[in-house]
C-alpha cells in the first residue's frame, strides 16, 4: 500500500473504530491495517514478545507514519486524548509492557495514547446498558 493509499485507509479506519469503540488508538489501528496480527498481539500481551514493534510486519518508517496519520485524523475530529495502561495478561505480575525497542518515554506514551470521542463513548454506554436491560443482565 503507498503512502497515498495508507493515509485513506487509517482515514477510514479512525471512522470504523470510533464507530466500534468510541476511541481510536495505535494498537488497534495496527490490527485494522494488518500490521499487526491477532496473534503476534497476543504473544506480546502475554509477554513473548518483548516489544509490539518486533511484532509488527512493517518498518518504523511505516509504523511513524501510520501514527502521525491516525493523530491528524483524530486531532481534526477533535478527539480528547487520554493515556491508557497496557499491562501483561495471564498469571505472574502484570508489568507494563513495552511498545519500542528504544524504550524512549515519548515513544511509549505515544503508543499508549487513545484519541476518545467522548460523546461516542456515552452512546455505546447507552446502548450496552439498553441490551444489559433487555437480557436481565442489569444488577444495578
Amino acid at each position: 500500500m503507498n503512502n497515498e493509499q495508507l493515509a485513506k485507509e487509517v482515514k477510514r479506519q479512525v471512522q470504523v473504530l470510533l464507530t466500534e469503540k468510541g476511541y481510536v488508538c495505535m494498537v488497534d489501528m495496527l490490527l485494522k491495517l494488518g500490521y499487526l496480527t491477532k496473534q503476534r498481539y497476543e504473544d506480546w500481551r502475554f509477554g513473548k514478545v518483548d516489544f509490539l514493534e518486533r511484532g509488527c510486519t512493517v518498518n518504523l518508517s511505516k509504523l511513524t507514519l501510520v501514527y502521525k496519520l491516525m493523530v491528524a485524523n483524530a486531532s481534526a475530529l477533535g478527539l480528547k486524548k487520554s493515556w491508557t495502561s497496557y499491562k501483561r495478561f495471564g498469571k505472574g505480575p502484570k508489568s507494563a509492557l513495552r511498545f519500542s525497542k528504544s524504550d524512549k518515554p515519548a515513544i511509549e506514551e505515544a503508543y499508549a495514547t487513545h484519541y476518545v470521542a467522548t460523546d461516542r463513548i456515552k452512546e455505546l454506554a447507552e446502548i450496552k446498558h439498553t441490551k444489559d436491560l433487555e437480557s436481565g443482565e442489569d444488577t444495578a
